[in-house]
């Protein structure tokens, strides 16, 4: 029997909690498959107290580590050889959440070529009236057998 990909594997998840990722981060984040299809993913976040920052709200550099994650997670979904690792990531903060809050992170490709990928994930409160951060990433294809890191 053939083995499942990646993608074949994230969709067994949908409406429950992601946990046949390679990434302890992501295991810690905890994300909700809400939907997947090659190059797009949405997970859904509930905000824990560990996640927050001194006022109380969603820290920045969670929600950053969220947009990268996910953006790595649809990258995952294309079922290639090799890994995308991060060039960089801007990420534009609009509105706050609070702990026990539900966030909802949308990823989309905006350019794949042979090595580099532009990709974006948007931010969002629940019901989808509040965008709370929307994130830019670049991503270079490597082999991690040739890398000496």
């Amino acid at each position: 029997m053939e083995a499942k990909n990646r993608l074949e594997v994230i969709r067994e998840y949908v409406n429950k909690e992601f946990t046949s990722t390679p990434s302890p981060f992501m295991k810690w984040l905890k994300p909700i498959v809400l939907s997947v299809e090659q190059g797009t993913l949405s997970f859904q976040y509930t905000i824990r107290k560990e996640m927050t920052n001194p006022i109380g709200t969603l820290h920045g550099g969670v929600t950053a580590a969220i947009i990268d994650d996910v953006i790595g997670a649809t990258m995952y979904s294309f079922n290639e050889d090799g890994f995308y690792t991060t060039v960089n990531n801007v990420i534009d903060y609009f509105a706050s959440a609070r702990e026990g809050d539900t966030i909802i992170a949308n990823t989309s490709i905006i350019k794949k070529g042979r090595q580099m990928v532009n990709a974006q994930c948007e931010v969002w409160n629940a019901d989808k009236t509040r965008l709370i951060a929307r994130g830019y990433s670049n991503l270079l294809k490597i082999d991690p057998k040739k890398e000496n890191t």
